[in-house]
């Protein structure tokens, strides 16, 4: 029996789960950040060596993602503002692998149950519910990766004052949060490609997997 209800949650929690996912690739895939100590001439910019460098950002990243941890960036000096945008940060990593770990059940849960026959998911338009949820998260994505790319910058002030509103601790001063010439700008536009590239591949894999169950249930 089809169940709607059930169908909107599966659609809602899958959606979820993807992009709380590709959020958290550059979050916990720290080689990511490695690679570009170099690449990126952060040495240089930060006037530290690499593994000054790297040392700082694991204490950084252990803050923001290992709960119990100290607050700390190594040897890079902080004010008190900068630290309190890391702990605001770490409010919104807290959030996103909260809502990846809850999407990741409801979905497991609701797959167990469609394939113990208790109920099974819509076809939206004639189409795996896959379709219907790749296609949503690729027109909003796609959209937002297209604006973003006319002006990354405008992008960056926008996200930060959706996500921090009535706050401006997210501005560092390189003189008293030397911890940001560890931070430049190009790696946070970095972590927004491989963010969104992430999106768009799941989402076009699900469209593709959508069309496919399609047509081989048209031809049955």
């Amino acid at each position: 029996m089809k169940n709607k209800l059930l169908s909107i949650l599966f659609a809602v929690a899958a959606a979820i789960l993807i992009i709380t996912f590709s959020i958290g690739l550059p979050i916990y895939f720290r080689p990511f950040y490695y690679i570009q100590i170099e690449t990126l001439d952060i040495t240089e910019k930060a006037g530290e060596d690499y593994a000054t460098i790297k040392a700082a950002y694991d204490e950084l990243l252990d803050y923001l993602t290992i709960p119990g941890n100290e607050f700390g960036t190594g040897v890079f000096e902080y004010s008190e503002s900068g630290k309190s945008h890391f702990e605001d940060c770490k409010a919104l990593f807290d959030l996103n692998i909260i809502a990846l770990l809850v999407s990741l059940a409801v979905v497991v849960t609701l797959l167990i149950l469609k394939n113990k026959g208790v109920f099974t998911l819509c076809r939206p338009f004639g189409f795996n519910i896959l379709f219907t949820v790749g296609s949503s998260i690729l027109l909003l994505f796609g959209t937002v990766a297209g604006l973003a790319a006319l002006d990354f910058d405008k992008a960056f002030e926008v996200f930060h004052t959706i996500f921090f509103p009535g706050k401006d601790n997210w501005v560092f001063s390189r003189y008293e949060d030397r911890i940001i010439t560890a931070l430049p700008q190009d790696f946070f536009m970095n972590c927004a490609i491989l963010i969104v590239s992430s999106i768009i591949i799941i989402s076009l894999s699900m469209i593709v997997i959508g069309i496919a169950t399609r047509k081989k249930k048209k031809s049955q």
